[in-house]
């Protein structure tokens, strides 16, 4: 038995954080019902048509979900949400600001209906406050949260090359979630959840925020080095390959300079004795580190790096992400299903023990409708009239 099994949610969702939170439902093992707009869907589905002619954004945060095809605007839209409703758990929408409580979806509107019901909205910046009206999308609130200005190098700012906005706040509706369904089953009370995106990333924000406030200067942008720690980041051999690398602590550094660098000597320099040193004399450390790199072959620098026991990487492109061997070797992919046919899927990483995640398809627009719309009691020659008259 799956830990969500016997859970429904109805999601009115699109995009990025709203579907990510509850494919993470859906694979825990709770029944998601997607509420999409007919003709159209999700907008996700249109961003590209890379997978079998199928959207990247979409397939990578749907699978194993309902689709329900509902113009939520259509008169007989209602009768058919409320009727949906009264088996509902968790109710989830990320739609504009003001959009469901037009619609009388509204968490005070539902929950008074429906006292058991767990209401999670997601959000730009949240139902109160200056920007409660302002529209948020994934690069804008990277803006107002401060990220772009630690990313980057000295010259340009650089916003992160995923959603991590959208993705922070769907990983917060998640374990909020969780949490609720968790305290309602000790006590038998629903939830409102109020998740945004902007505190969500402002928390992954929290160390340069607390190094600006308390220390007087933002991290400066470095690119793909660290700010404050030295050496951290990426280094060429002399072969041409790239290698990252990461000394945290004065014990490493001893172990650098001694056995990668073979230059135990520069412990002993006063540029390089401390973290805070090495950072103010960075160029220094760097022109040491290259002077010996650029003799060596990269499988060299990565064979002194592991005997040496320093942290290293080899800079990936997506390509060898996808066929990474540690993936491979720890069996993390799995085939789901689509309307385009069989794809591939990364396992999603709850490794629980004696649990299997749902790995189901990735839903054709619409294909549960009518299955839904009978199991609520409606029958065949209503749903044609349903189809009809452009509700479904």
């Amino acid at each position: 038995m799956r830990p969500l099994e016997g859970v429904t949610v109805v999601a009115l969702e699109q995009v990025i954080a709203g579907p990510f939170a509850t494919r993470q439902l859906a694979e825990l093992g709770a029944r998601v019902i997607k509420i999409e707009r007919p003709g159209s869907g999700d907008a996700a589905r249109g961003y590209d048509r890379t997978v079998l002619g199928l959207s990247s954004h979409f397939v990578w945060t749907n699978r194993s979900k309902e689709s329900l095809a509902l113009d939520v605007k259509h008169p007989a839209a209602k009768a058919i949400l409320e009727k949906l409703l009264l088996k509902t758990d968790v109710f989830l929408q990320n739609l504009a600001p003001g959009a469901v409580e037009r619609l009388g979806l509204g968490s005070d509107e539902l929950r008074k209906r429906h006292p058991r019901l767990i209401w999670c909205g997601i959000s730009g910046y949240g139902p109160a406050g200056p920007y409660a009206s302002k529209k948020a999308y994934d690069l804008l609130v990277q803006c107002e949260a401060g990220l772009l200005s630690v990313t980057g190098t000295p010259e340009a700012p650089s916003k992160a090359g995923i959603p991590v906005a959208d993705i922070a706040a769907g990983m917060y509706a998640f374990s909020s979630i969780l949490a609720a369904l968790l305290r309602r089953g000790r006590t038998g009370e629903g939830a409102t959840l109020d998740i945004t995106m902007f505190e969500a990333l402002g928390e992954w924000m929290g160390f340069p925020a607390y190094f600006t406030a308390y220390g007087g200067d933002a991290p400066p942008r470095s690119g793909a080095y660290h700010a404050t720690i030295v050496p951290y980041g990426p280094f060429r051999a002399g072969d041409g390959g790239t290698v990252f690398l990461s000394v945290q602590n004065e014990r490493e550094f001893a172990r650098f300079c001694e056995g990668v660098l073979k230059k135990p000597q520069l412990t002993k320099d006063s540029r390089f004795s401390s973290s805070p040193a090495r950072r103010k004399n960075r160029d220094a450390m760097h022109g040491e580190i290259d002077s010996v790199f650029k003799q060596l072959k990269t499988s060299e620098v990565i064979e002194r790096l592991e005997t040496a026991d320093i942290a290293n990487a080899r800079l990936n492109d997506m390509g060898g992400f996808w066929r990474h061997p540690q993936l491979e070797a720890r069996g993390r992919w799995a085939k789901v299903g689509s309307p385009a046919g069989e794809i591939d899927a990364l396992k999603p990483p709850f490794n629980l023990s004696g649990f299997e995640p749902r790995m189901d398809a990735v839903p054709a627009l619409g294909e549960h409708s009518r299955a839904i719309l009978s199991e609520l009691g409606y029958g065949e020659r209503e749903i044609e009239a349903l189809a009809a008259s452009g509700a479904i």
